[in-house]
């Protein structure tokens, strides 16, 4: 009785071991430059990423466009780890997003599904993700040819 007791406890706490290790997470938050190209102009900005726990994640822009155009944005991201390269998250999300210029806000709903690398040993994280554009006033378009490229210190 003793040994299948001890047997018990042992796997137990290897299980919950192997389980804490999978579920850890890269990071905690990430402040950092975000290129948002495509179809339409180019913006540059700041972008910051702030997990609340190992697959839930917010993420937040503000971006400067061309021709005064000032967006600023935020979405949900589910993130999960890509199994057999270590610090890769594949991650899918949506949020709102604005459009300020002098003679309109534009007001979009902006789906994402991208991948993000927290270097190993090393403070930074890159993200390359598609993020296109479904402008919900002035037109209702939709711009799928959307990129954006995320350079951030992670800690």
């Amino acid at each position: 009785m003793k040994k299948l007791l001890f047997t018990l406890i042992g796997c137990a706490a290897l299980l919950t071991g192997s389980i804490s290790t999978a579920q850890a997470q890269n990071y905690k938050t990430a402040l950092g430059v975000r290129i948002d190209a495509g179809d339409g102009s180019t913006g540059v900005g700041f972008n910051v990423k702030h997990f609340f726990t190992r697959n839930n994640a917010i993420d937040g822009n503000l971006i400067f466009f061309d021709g005064d155009v000032v967006g600023l944005g935020a979405e949900y991201q589910y993130n999960a780890p890509v199994q057999g390269v270590s610090g890769l998250d594949w991650y899918l999300g949506v949020g709102p997003n604005f459009l300020f210029h002098e003679h309109f806000t534009q007001v979009q709903l902006r789906p994402v599904v991208g991948l993000d690398l927290k270097v190993p040993n090393a403070p930074i994280d890159f993200a390359f993700d598609w993020r296109p554009m479904i402008s919900l006033n002035h037109g209702s378009d939709v711009t799928a040819g959307r990129f954006g490229i995320s350079i951030r210190y992670a800690f």
